[in-house]
């Protein structure tokens, strides 16, 4: 584990953007839980894809449609609160960072570090906003 002191900025670039924290597992089951759809980022102090990662999503969150909920655990940091969100991700193996949108707890959409890390921040942003349309739709009446 990294120093606190050193992922306090890299946390705060999605907190900051409005996607919440989860340190641990009950807080990451309490975040997917509820109804809608909920984007659940796996954080990483990878300067090489995370560095691309947090801006993708925070430009992503500016976007017309969004997920009803956004959670966020730290990789390496908050081990416990990782493992819980990775068992959401359907048999597919552990990377980070990651992204993932749950519907009503269900794996809809998932980006992995290998997408993300030969991608740039813009690209993660338009690739997630696409998703935002796919699956955080809200139905109409």
């Amino acid at each position: 584990m990294y120093p606190e002191i050193m992922v306090i900025p890299m946390r705060e670039e999605l907190t900051r953007a409005g996607v919440s924290e989860a340190r641990t597992a009950a807080e990451v089951d309490t975040a997917v839980a509820q109804p809608g759809t909920t984007m659940l980022v796996v954080n990483s102090i990878c300067g090489c894809a995370a560095g691309k990662m947090r801006p993708g999503v925070r430009m992503a969150m500016q976007h017309s449609t969004k997920p009803d909920h956004a959670v966020t655990v730290f990789a390496g940091q908050d081990r416990e609160a990782t493992e819980k969100a990775r068992g959401y991700f359907g048999g597919h193996p552990p990377t980070s960072p990651a992204i993932a949108i749950l519907r009503d707890g269900q794996l809809v959409y998932l980006m992995q570090r290998s997408a993300i890390e030969t991608s740039t921040a813009p690209a993660i942003a338009q690739e997630l906003a696409r998703a935002f349309d796919t699956y955080c739709v809200k139905a109409s009446a």
